[in-house]
């Protein structure tokens, strides 16, 4: 095994525990969980929203816990929070008590994910770091894929099974990572603020926007819009998630050789694909469209990661910061907004996806005029490994 393989491969544990299966395996146990009376449909969708409220705080503490605990620390305490969450939520406290659990998960989920990826591309020689920050970004799909296979193989013994099962997940990840975990300065250069990176964030955003109809209306589409039944939407969230794996691990090789600019506007492009692929009323477009979605959705956070370090450098971890932040804050606000549009329109699948895919073209948009931009800097100099 590559020597830089071994780190990439324990950051991707972290992210698939921490956003994979801390927060998309409760896309399957939702319904699950509301269909076992444990909280009614409301109440399940808030305790979604306080995971992700969770996320906004783990994100914005993330770099000041490195500082103060070490970035092998602050992955423990995120892989810990995520254990103790999961293992808690086995419990039928009712709603009340899920709620803090859930926003726990979250935070965890944050912490991994804000340090995994740059701490990982720091600890990695400048010719590996794509494809190192293409596999820990990865680790995403890869939990969403455990996910949606275990979560129904678990469920027929029971919910306490099933989140004592992805506990125990993710503390065997933890241990197997432990040994290798990625570290990085966060003092002198590396921590001074980055730079704006407007024309970045705005394109981060903007597919962050994006992405909102698919993580959150595919498996409906498929479901009631277009007549497929609620078996073959797990199996697309299965393909969600394997095609995330695909797309993190060859964006990370294409940013290697293409760089991080064209990369984005590849994927993005990719996107842009699966969101027309959701219009027209076909039942056989709603796979390929469920694939390229997961490709994208994984794989253009794995180039926005490289991206960062093309443009901050040595305080590329702050730009990422920032970047996690704003997907975060984008998807609440949007999420929000596209469910007002959905039941406003009389729950039209057109209407949500159509606007997903006006922020696709909107963000490739974006990622041509940043190309520009970069192509007018001068180049900056590379940073030494290990930085």
């Amino acid at each position: 095994m590559p020597p830089f393989l071994r780190q990439a491969l324990a950051g991707a544990a972290a992210t698939a525990s921490g956003n994979g299966l801390a927060r998309f395996a409760y896309v399957p146990l939702f319904p699950a969980m509301v269909g076992a009376g444990w909280v009614d449909g409301a109440e399940a969708g808030t305790l979604g929203a306080a995971a992700l409220a969770g996320y906004l705080i783990g994100t914005l503490i993330g770099r000041r816990a490195g500082q103060r605990l070490g970035v092998p620390g602050t992955l423990d305490l995120g892989m810990a929070l995520v254990v103790v969450s999961l293992a808690t939520c086995a419990w039928n406290g009712g709603f009340w008590w899920f709620l803090p659990w859930r926003g726990l998960a979250g935070m965890g989920g944050g912490l991994l994910m804000a340090l995994a990826g740059p701490a990982t591309q720091a600890s990695v020689a400048p010719a590996q770091r794509g494809r190192a920050g293409g596999v820990v970004i990865a680790g995403v799909g890869s939990g969403i894929a455990t996910g949606a296979l275990m979560v129904p193989a678990l469920l027929p013994a029971g919910l306490p099974s099933t989140w004592l099962g992805l506990a125990g997940l993710v503390l065997l990840l933890w241990g197997l990572a432990r040994p290798r975990w990625p570290d990085m300065a966060l003092d002198g250069a590396a921590g001074e603020a980055p730079p704006p990176a407007v024309l970045l964030l705005t394109t981060y955003g903007l597919y962050a926007a994006g992405m909102v109809p698919p993580m959150v209306y595919l498996a409906d589409l498929a479901a009631r819009g277009r007549g497929l039944g609620v078996g073959i939407a797990a199996l697309l969230w299965l393909v969600f998630g394997l095609a995330g794996v695909a797309g993190g691990v060859l964006s990370g090789r294409a940013v290697d050789r293409l760089g991080g600019m064209a990369t984005l506007r590849l994927w993005l492009l990719i996107q842009v694909a699966a969101l027309a692929l959701c219009l027209p009323p076909w039942p056989v477009l709603v796979l390929p469209a469920a694939a390229a979605a997961g490709f994208a959705a994984v794989g253009v956070t794995a180039v926005a990661l490289s991206v960062t370090r093309e443009i901050a450098g040595v305080q590329a971890t702050g730009l990422w910061l920032r970047c996690n932040l704003t997907f975060a804050v984008v998807q609440t606000v949007v999420g929000f907004g596209l469910a007002a549009v959905f039941a406003a329109t009389g729950e039209s699948h057109m209407a949500v996806f159509g606007a997903g895919l006006g922020f696709s073209l909107a963000g490739f948009g974006t990622a041509a005029v940043l190309a520009r931009q970069a192509g007018r800097s001068p180049a900056e100099p590379a940073a030494p490994h290990g930085v």
